[in-house]
C-alpha cells in the first residue's frame, strides 16, 4: 500500500500536464506546495520531531509532508534511502 508521502494526490488534469513522470523532474508548484486534506495530516509542533536528523525529508513528495506529524513519525529514515536516489529541487529544508 502506498503511503501518503509517496502519493502526489494529483487530479486527472494535473497528471495530464505534470512532468513528474520524467525521472528527476520536480512536480509543478501548484502540486508540490498544495495543501493536504488527508485525515492523517496534522502540522507538527514538536521541534524534536521536526528536526529529527534520521528522517529522510527528501522522500516527501510534497513540501507540506515535511511539517506533517504523520510523515515525521512514520516516514522513512536516511538508512532506508534507495541506492542511487537523487533529490529534487532546493536543498534547504526551511526558508528563513
Amino acid at each position: 500500500m502506498e503511503r501518503c508521502w509517496e502519493r502526489r494526490g494529483c487530479d486527472d488534469e494535473m497528471m495530464g500536464r505534470c512532468p513528474h513522470n520524467v525521472p528527476g523532474e520536480p512536480c509543478p508548484a501548484d502540486c508540490r506546495y498544495a495543501a493536504c486534506v488527508r485525515k492523517t495530516h496534522v502540522v507538527c509542533d514538536d521541534f524534536a520531531v521536526l528536526l529529527n536528523p534520521d528522517r529522510d525529508y527528501d522522500m516527501a513528495v510534497k513540501e507540506i509532508c515535511r511539517f506533517c506529524e504523520h510523515f515525521l513519525v512514520n516516514g522513512p529514515d536516511l538508512s532506508e534511502r534507495p541506492e542511487g536516489f537523487r533529490r529534487q529541487g532546493n536543498p534547504n529544508r526551511f526558508l528563513l
